[in-house]
């Protein structure tokens, strides 16, 4: 990991980006973080295209922040300015022509472009969690929050040290994730907004319905992809300030 700049918010929040490997990412600490009180650490995910996530990336960081725990996040693979795969973009096109079309997304598309991605990028944030708790003023425990929820999802199965994650509802599932949910045990609160133009409702409730953890909560909201209302945000921030502090 090497930090390429800093700066300190008008909150006290210390915003470093780095770069990990070839990978950009943008690393959040709260004030108080310190080696004598190092802070909890939020996994931030997102859809891809850093720079244009920025903005809702940094108000989740910086909400974290004032609830004392670190946030991290990396550009994910062939988004932003991270080569590009042939095959991913294929499978995007193809994905692009079936909504166009007013088409079911086949079972074939949706594992053409999502498996892929979630078995690059699972070990990528696998390898930045080394390179982050290694830092003195970052500590354990350690939550996961947004999507790609398929991402997430192996997350929460493969890397022990994630203990909690908010996952968002909006994106396309392959049916191995579903498979693979069985096996998440962590606390989950699930976010879906109900009237969400590029998810299937249907297929976030099997999915939501599938997760084998005892303890797990589904916030449902009116409203489109983007319109995740303000109060939303503040019931998975109590979740996971219940969990990490």
């Amino acid at each position: 990991m090497h930090f390429t700049s800093e700066q300190r918010l008008d909150d006290g929040v210390l915003e470093r980006e780095f770069t990990f490997g070839e990978i950009p990412g943008i690393l959040w600490t709260p004030g108080s973080a310190s080696a004598s009180a190092p802070a909890p650490l939020i996994l931030l995910g997102h859809p891809g295209g850093l720079p244009r996530m920025y903005p809702r990336l940094a108000a989740r960081a910086r909400h974290a922040a004032s609830d004392g725990f670190a946030a991290a996040t990396i550009e994910l693979p062939g988004s932003g300015d991270r080569p590009r795969d042939a095959a991913a973009e294929q499978a995007r096109a193809d994905l692009r022509r079936a909504l166009q079309a007013g088409e079911s997304v086949s079972d074939d598309i949706v594992d053409r472009l999502v498996l892929p991605l979630v078995d690059k990028a699972v070990p990528e944030w696998q390898a930045l969690l080394d390179a982050l708790l290694s830092l003195p003023e970052i500590g354990g425990p350690v939550g996961y929050s947004g999507g790609v929820i398929s991402i997430g999802t192996r997350l929460a199965v493969v890397e022990p040290r994630i203990s909690v994650a908010v996952l968002f509802a909006g994106s396309f599932v392959p049916r191995a994730i579903f498979e693979e949910a069985r096996e998440v045990t962590i606390p989950l609160h699930v976010l879906l907004q109900w009237d969400d133009e590029g998810n299937d409702r249907q297929s976030a409730l099997n999915l939501f319905d599938a997760f084998g953890s005892k303890e797990k909560t589904l916030h449902a909201n009116m409203g489109g992809h983007t319109g995740v209302p303000q109060f939303a945000g503040e019931a998975a921030a109590r979740f996971f300030t219940r969990h990490l502090s």
